[in-house]
């Protein structure tokens, strides 16, 4: 039997119809503008799987600047997040304000459904991340961390590598991150003031780039909690961190492994960069896109390779693309990813002791 015309005609009308529908982009809207992060949204080239409909920042003079800066009206600016929300209707929020707010922004958007995606770290402390973490769970919504580390192809081919055997067992695992210092950056007086801040922060170097550390090592372990944790901190640059630290040191211990994070506001030049030492070679995560792997030959020699890596595909190199994604379905993330709850509770729990450690001069051991 020959179907008439006008049944194709109408398939093809629903088929584009819901294709469209299934491409609309996710509603974000934009929680302060006081961490410089936030560039990252708001200079992003339009892929066409987000749009900001509204930005929370009572601050209009930095919120002007960046309209300027990035090309947004000032229409989409409002006083508070509950303003925002009321008026704009987001999807999901992305959080650019101080750590200390993260818990407030969950507190108001859990019970509206409203997903969120956070920078790193989760929280200012393992007592605020509990807390966000009941929330979204009881309204059932997506609670995210977002690092830069997450979409580098080198961290991603590592693992990779390690899992094939390539270095034989995982031995020790070294992450250094940081940069000269805030202050020597000249970062913008609105980040500095909560940057440098130990309550909004909850630290100096030992949160801001000690969390890079401990959220890599906690994927690696495949979200094991370390047994003990050790930390060290200084203040190198008094004049310019009176309040935080400015260099730590923590040392992870693992029934087979011990990792070495190296937090700093003091080296000459910007790094993220991660080692992985096995029993028969190392692996070296140089930079986002370079990575090198020496495997052992006698007492001190090796074989060598490098590789420079292309990025990743979409939506794992991105984090606002992982949010849609995520958000409507599309990826499902597994418990232990850079990004999800699980692993980042256990980063805070990782910081909370690399603190008290610091503060105490005493390894902490983790409850079982």
């Amino acid at each position: 039997m020959k179907l008439p015309t006008i049944f194709f005609i109408s398939l093809a009308f629903m088929t584009s119809a819901l294709s469209t529908a299934q491409e609309e982009p996710l509603k974000v809207g934009v929680a302060g503008l006081t961490h410089t992060h936030v560039h990252w949204i708001l200079g992003r080239e339009d892929i066409g799987d987000i749009e900001i409909v509204g930005i929370a920042e009572p601050n209009r003079d930095l919120a002007q600047r960046y309209a300027e800066q990035h090309g947004f009206s000032m229409d989409l600016v409002y006083n508070s997040l509950e303003e925002m929300i009321r008026k704009s209707k987001p999807g999901a929020v992305t959080a650019f304000g101080t750590i200390y707010d993260h818990l407030q922004v969950v507190q108001t958007c859990a019970p509206k459904g409203i997903h969120v995606m956070v920078e790193k770290p989760l929280a200012v402390n393992l007592d605020h991340a509990e807390k966000m973490k009941a929330l979204a769970e009881k309204h059932g919504i997506h609670l995210l961390t977002n690092y830069e580390t997450t979409w580098y192809p080198t961290n991603h081919k590592a693992k990779k590598y390690l899992e094939e055997g390539k270095i034989g067992k995982l031995r020790k695992v070294i992450v250094r991150d940081g940069h000269k210092g805030p202050v020597k950056l000249d970062i913008n007086q609105e980040f500095l003031d909560w940057l440098l801040d130990p309550k909004a922060n909850g630290g100096g170097a030992i949160t801001d780039f000690g969390c890079y550390g401990a959220n890599l090592a906690t994927w690696l372990m495949e979200g094991k909690r370390p047994n003990s944790v050790t930390a060290i901190t200084q203040q190198l640059q008094p004049e310019n961190n009176p309040k935080v630290d400015d260099e730590a040191t923590i040392i992870l211990t693992y029934d087979t492994l011990l990792v070495l994070v190296q937090a700093s506001w003091n080296w000459p030049i910007g790094r993220k960069d991660m080692e992985l030492h096995g029993l028969t070679g190392t692996i070296y995560a140089d930079n986002r896109n370079n990575l090198r792997i020496r495997i052992a030959q006698g007492y001190d020699g090796f074989e060598e390779e490098t590789h420079t890596l292309s990025e990743r595909k979409a939506p794992w190199n991105d984090p606002f693309s992982l949010l849609a994604a995520v958000v409507n379905e599309k990826i499902s993330l597994p418990s232990n990813s850079l990004s999800s709850l699980e692993n980042n509770l256990v980063v805070m729990e990782i910081l909370d002791a690399a603190r008290e450690s610091a503060k105490t001069g005493r390894t902490i051991q983790l409850k079982k």
